[in-house]
């Protein structure tokens, strides 16, 4: 095999090796030849991408795939061309490093996400291709967080909400709860604060739950699929017959926790804060509270100067990176916001947090 090791690789910005909207990734393309060989051509590719994918079976017999695409950004630049008259381009033998350079559009795009249905995905690539032979390909994911978007509406809003509920099996009386929290919107690591009135006016002690739950949504060609995910359930004591009180409860958002993605027309990730009033033998009074995760940006780091690279024994080794800066495409213009879930038949719109 004339092509040993053909990759591609970047270098992080940060601890947490993420990048956001307008961040420049500088990596490199690695080539290693056993001897002398002739190219066609080296291309470097930057894709962000999203797709969703699931089969629905009707009867026995009959099942439909549900699928869609979106795309954000696709550049591409050729860093080898061919440039002797048979079409090709010759490189010798030994290890050969092609820097490059790529700015991240410095738009609204859509974070990460990785789920059995759906994903949206971020990365680099390289193909080199060769006459009478199959294109090589190597790539690699890049993790990619979309910057805070304060202007989503109510983000800084409070939160309120109430339940009432008569005890009539097994029991007597009413019992009610107001929930309230500070804001929708919060960091990844912050604390959510919820404040609850609760009301036992009957003859059953209560015990409030406090749930965190994620709700993904996928969508594709009219349908829409829904999947639940508890992240966080917190326990309080019990509320005896008779008693009135109120009760806070501190709710730390996992640092580590996906930010809402809000701003992708086929997959949606949202945050629910479920808040639960626990009767025996009786159905249980529920309050659910939308909640917006932003994402914390980590600080930047300083990174040693990658010595040494450029091309090895090819070309110019002191060559300054491609710097490839995406131009706004015609063909793709604003990111379309999700659909309304009432867009959908007998399906609740996005003010409805029963599901």
């Amino acid at each position: 095999m004339t092509i040993t090791n053909f990759s591609i690789e970047y270098d992080a910005i940060n601890s947490r090796n993420i990048f956001t909207n307008g961040d420049t990734i500088n990596g490199r393309i690695i080539v290693e030849v056993s001897k002398e060989t002739k190219v066609q051509s080296l291309v470097f590719i930057a894709q962000g991408k999203a797709r969703v994918r699931w089969t629905e079976h009707y009867g026995q017999y009959h099942t439909h795939v549900y699928w869609a695409d979106e795309k954000y950004y696709d550049v591409k630049h050729h860093i080898l061309r061919e440039s002797r008259q048979d079409g090709t381009e010759i490189i010798g033998k030994g290890r050969h490093v092609f820097p490059f350079s790529f700015q991240i559009p410095d738009r609204k795009i859509p974070s990460s996400f990785k789920s059995c249905i759906g994903k949206i995905v971020h990365k680099v690539k390289a193909e080199l291709k060769q006459s009478m032979k199959l294109t090589k390909k190597t790539k690699t994911h890049f993790t990619f967080v979309s910057k805070a978007d304060m202007d989503i509406p109510g983000l800084l809003d409070p939160q309120y909400g109430s339940k009432d509920k008569s005890v009539k099996v097994f029991g007597s009386g009413n019992i009610s709860m107001d929930i309230q929290t500070k804001r929708m919107g919060y960091k990844q690591g912050r604390d959510l604060k919820v404040m609850a009135e609760i009301s036992n006016q009957s003859s059953r002690s209560v015990k409030p739950k406090f749930i965190l739950y994620e709700k993904q949504s996928f969508f594709a060609q009219g349908r829409r699929r829904v999947s639940t995910n508890e992240i966080l359930k917190e326990k309080v004591e019990a509320v005896e017959p008779s008693r009135k009180e109120t009760v806070t409860k501190v709710i730390t958002i996992p640092r580590e926790l996906p930010p809402s993605i809000l701003n992708c027309s086929i997959i949606k990730l949202e945050y629910r804060l479920k808040v639960i009033l626990d009767v025996k033998l009786a159905s249980n009074p529920e309050i659910k509270l939308p909640i917006v995760i932003l994402p914390e940006r980590p600080a930047e780091k300083q990174m040693p100067p990658s010595a040494g690279v450029g091309f090895e024994t090819f070309g110019n080794q002191n060559q300054a990176a491609w710097n490839m800066v995406p131009q706004p495409q015609a063909t793709l213009g604003a990111l379309d916001p999700p659909p309304p879930y009432g867009a959908y038949p007998n399906y609740p719109s996005f003010t409805d947090y029963s599901k």
